[in-house]
């Protein structure tokens, strides 16, 4: 415990983050350290952390037959349908083909539909997905409904054709437009009744709840010059409900919240009572890698040598200290990640609120996880 708690205080004297709050569990057993202006209690925004839960919705959903892993999501989202592509990753958007076969549920869940963001930012097709879309530093209150936003998405040319290569992010948006289509509830009122409330997660939303806005805790970036400035205050972005509920990174959450989706996913998809939340099959599904080596190369700023599952990143071999083949899990761009390894039970989170400066894990993360794997 004191290891812990040392790593973390050092962290925060020596400038690195502004406060960090960490869980470690396995066998039962579970150890806990904050330091800084994070604790146990902060509500944090876990960003990109929240995509495995928009990942279990839609197998829930799958299991409830509302749909299949191969089915058309042109069903329900009737803007994907005829999609085009450009004709090469680096072709202008306005040198398109047809899309050889209709998007499926499948593409969404293995981030491999057309739609997202690679190594390149500097491609023709991905500047109208950064600028119309607003997928830069998380803005909530800036992003348009989901009706709007899914008929913004369908105008812009997919940037390889479907299950073609992996890309980041906008997949698990489009996954959270589905969900809300498909049950036609908003993705707030879904998550809230179908995982939220049966794992006991009262923290988590896509704002602070109602009259605790007071611990959440302030979002920092770190300038080029190092010093560190507030990019949302509590009483900013997440104070209150968006009119985009982001599937991809827009939740708040706790320490306390994130560790009960991972014991469920440890304890073959049942709640702490018992009741099943997930199937063990969804589980296994959503903690297998689905990438080819090729893939994953290509994918290497975002995955550093990972594979994919559905909705994190799951370790396929051990390519430094801090790799765990079977690790499953995601990190988010406000400095945040959870993982855990099914087969042993080891579950990790990590909290802080400093933006990351790119989409490679920073030192801490390194660091945390090489003491959680125990090396």
């Amino acid at each position: 415990m004191r290891e812990l708690q040392s790593m973390l205080e050092r962290r925060v004297a020596d400038g690195t983050v502004p406060g960090a709050v960490a869980l470690v569990a396995h066998g039962g057993r579970s150890e806990v350290a904050a330091a800084g202006d994070l604790t146990r209690e902060s509500l944090v925004r876990i960003a990109s952390v929240g995509k495995p839960m928009t990942a279990a919705a839609v197998l829930q959903l799958i299991d409830d037959g509302a749909f299949g892993l191969d089915d058309p999501v042109e069903h329900w989202l009737p803007e994907l349908a005829d999609r085009q592509v450009v004709r090469t990753p680096r072709s202008p958007v306005t040198d398109i083909v047809p899309a050889e076969r209709p998007v499926t549920v499948r593409d969404l869940l293995e981030s491999r539909a057309g739609y997202g963001f690679s190594a390149d930012f500097a491609l023709p097709a991905l500047a109208p997905l950064a600028d119309e879309l607003l997928q830069g530093p998380p803005q909530p209150q800036k992003v348009m409904p989901p009706d709007e936003w899914l008929a913004t998405l369908a105008r812009i040319p997919m940037l390889h054709q479907p299950g073609a290569a992996w890309l980041y992010n906008i997949c698990s948006d489009i996954q959270g437009v589905l969900v809300s289509r498909a049950t036609g509830q908003p993705l707030e009122e879904v998550l809230a009744e179908r995982l939220f409330e049966p794992l006991g997660m009262s923290d988590t939303g896509f704002s602070a709840p109602p009259g605790e806005a007071g611990r959440l805790t302030p979002l920092y970036r770190r300038g080029q010059d190092g010093a560190l400035t507030v990019t949302d205050p509590p009483e900013g972005q997440w104070s209150s409900l968006p009119a985009f509920p982001s599937g991809a990174g827009g939740l708040v959450s706790s320490l306390d919240d994130v560790f009960a989706f991972q014991r469920m996913l440890v304890s073959g998809g049942r709640a702490d009572d018992g009741r099943h939340v997930l199937t063990e099959s969804a589980v296994w599904q959503m903690t297998t890698n689905y990438l080819t080596r090729q893939q994953r190369a290509d994918s290497e700023l975002f995955l550093e040598g990972q594979g994919w599952g559905y909705g994190g990143s799951v370790d396929v071999e051990r390519r430094e200290s801090w790799n765990v083949p079977g690790r499953y899990g995601w990190v988010g761009g406000t400095g945040t990640a959870a993982h855990l390894v099914p087969t042993t039970g080891l579950m990790t989170i990590l909290l802080t609120q400093q933006e990351m400066a790119n989409p490679s894990s920073p030192p801490l993360m390194r660091e945390f996880w090489r003491y959680a794997a125990g090396g």
